[in-house]
């Protein structure tokens, strides 16, 4: 049942993290075991850990955990303020989003801070902006703000398109129309 979606919806390409391997590697194997003509390809990736403390992914059942496409700018910020951050570099979900999503779309990350502080400071890699977080030169107070500028900057052109096409507000709109609140 776990892999009947892939299936039904008649996917050539199945996209999920590492921790449903197990469910595509299953779909593959049925696959064989109906002499199937072709077999999904499988794409995996990494999870992004939670937003809290402890919390291994990001959860669509935790809102507060998760930043979503649809988080307006102002929901993004306060996600990010009141995220998890500690001083380490182990389990610390604003470096997991700093690694696997902004280095992975942007070549360098500029960090604005007053001049008491150091003043901006520009990284060209998730590795030296790793290296300054563990020896203290970053403080969480100035990482926090660029991860939700660079967040938000990620998520504009979606709210563009929803915003500016008749077609696609009206489709968001019934489909947000769904959604159940607890």
């Amino acid at each position: 049942m776990q892999c009947s979606d892939i299936f039904f919806l008649g996917a050539d390409i199945c996209q999920l993290g590492h921790d449903q391997r197990k469910v595509n590697m299953l779909a593959r194997e049925y696959c064989d075991d109906i002499k199937a003509e072709r077999k999904p390809v499988i794409l995996s990736h990494p999870m992004v850990m939670g937003l809290k403390e402890g919390q291994e992914k990001q959860s669509k059942s935790d809102p507060k955990s998760a930043i979503f496409m649809q988080d307006t700018g102002e929901e993004v910020e306060d996600k990010i303020k009141q995220a998890y951050c500690p001083p380490s570099i182990e389990n610390n979900p604003m470096l997991n989003l700093m690694k696997l999503i902004i280095f992975e779309k942007y070549n360098s990350v500029t960090i604005f801070r007053p001049e008491e502080f150091g003043g901006n400071r520009t990284y060209t890699s998730y590795k030296e902006l790793e290296d300054e977080y563990a020896a203290g030169k970053l403080h969480a107070g100035d990482l926090k703000p660029a991860i939700s500028r660079l967040i938000n900057e990620m998520i504009q052109p979606v709210w563009d398109h929803f915003q500016n096409d008749p077609y696609a507000r009206e489709l968001y709109n019934k489909v947000k129309s769904y959604q159940i609140t607890r």
